[in-house]
């Protein structure tokens, strides 16, 4: 064992923080730092052009008590994540079932799975807008075969948001490979064990396959809803809010206050809104798992 006060520590050491400090000094000026300066702004009235003027909590008070463009942007924002969320999580876990058997061609389905994942964000939303046009889109051109006549999908206020949330399950793939990989962790002397007590596949999937695989569920929900609730670039280039503020997404409104109204004290303040939001959803979903998310370790005494 090196001593810690050795030279051949002290220069381990050094090693490490010089391996890391590409990645420290671009978490401080890139994370930490505009961290810092929003929490400035949000105590000011700044437009970029002049210096800011000290405004105390009146851009907290106008958020959360005069402006209700931000209570339908929370709404519109926590409907997707509710809605969009269980349905990529349960997608994503049946395809990943479908996917962990022995099928010619299985390398090459994981591959078509996964791939949209990879896609550019913009691109999706040019190629998803085509497919909702209501004039020529791919949807209702199906539907027109069978002298259906479709909905205006992203034109439409009361399909709109329901077209945002069937479009979030093109990106199932991502969360299919981590399902893929929690599968063929489970061992399988504890499927042999369920089969020699006479259990069928059923019984076998809820109380082996679920329970092992919860640490996978709990991941994929913490990652899901943090990724819901900051949606963006799909509701800028596919609708812009709309129509009649259907779409307008929380992080679509603080980029106007941003960019478009040059009023980033007010934006700061509702980049703070949505961390907190965040934060505790985060916080209630670790709470909870407590009761649903069993590890290998646990599972015999639970």
């Amino acid at each position: 064992m090196i001593p810690p006060s050795s030279p051949m520590r002290r220069r381990e050491e050094r090693d490490g923080w010089l391996f890391a400090s590409p990645w420290l000094l671009g978490f401080l000026l890139f994370t930490v730092g505009p961290m810092i300066a929003s929490a400035f702004f949000a105590f000011t009235e700044y437009d970029v052009l002049t210096q800011p003027k000290w405004v105390g909590w009146a851009n907290f008070d106008k958020a959360l008590t005069d402006d209700p463009k931000v209570g339908q942007a929370l709404k519109v924002t926590s409907i997707y994540a509710v809605v969009s969320v269980p349905l990529q999580i349960l997608l994503g876990l049946c395809v990943a079932l479908l996917l962990n058997t022995r099928i010619r061609g299985l390398q090459f389905y994981r591959t078509v799975y996964y791939l949209p994942s990879v896609l550019s964000g913009v691109a999706v939303a040019l190629l998803w807008r085509w497919i909702y046009a209501p004039n020529f889109g791919l949807i209702n051109s199906f539907l027109a075969r069978f002298d259906i006549v479709g909905p205006g999908w992203l034109g439409d206020k009361d399909w709109a948001l329901t077209s945002m949330i069937g479009m979030s399950l093109w990106h199932v793939g991502g969360g299919i490979v981590i399902y893929l990989a929690g599968l063929q962790g489970v061992p399988s002397e504890l499927y042999e064990a369920v089969r020699v007590d006479g259990a069928g596949r059923g019984a076998a999937f809820w109380h082996i396959t679920l329970p092992m695989i919860t640490p996978v569920l709990f991941y994929n929900l913490v990652i899901g809803i943090i990724t819901a609730l900051q949606i963006f670039t799909q509701a800028l280039i596919m609708t812009n809010g709309g129509p009649h503020e259907a779409t307008l997404f929380i992080v679509l409104y603080l980029y106007r206050n941003a960019f478009q109204f040059f009023k980033m004290g007010y934006a700061s303040v509702l980049a703070w809104i949505l961390f907190g939001y965040i934060l505790v959803l985060t916080l209630l979903v670790y709470r909870s798992s407590g009761f649903w998310v069993f590890y290998a370790g646990e599972l015999k005494s639970r």
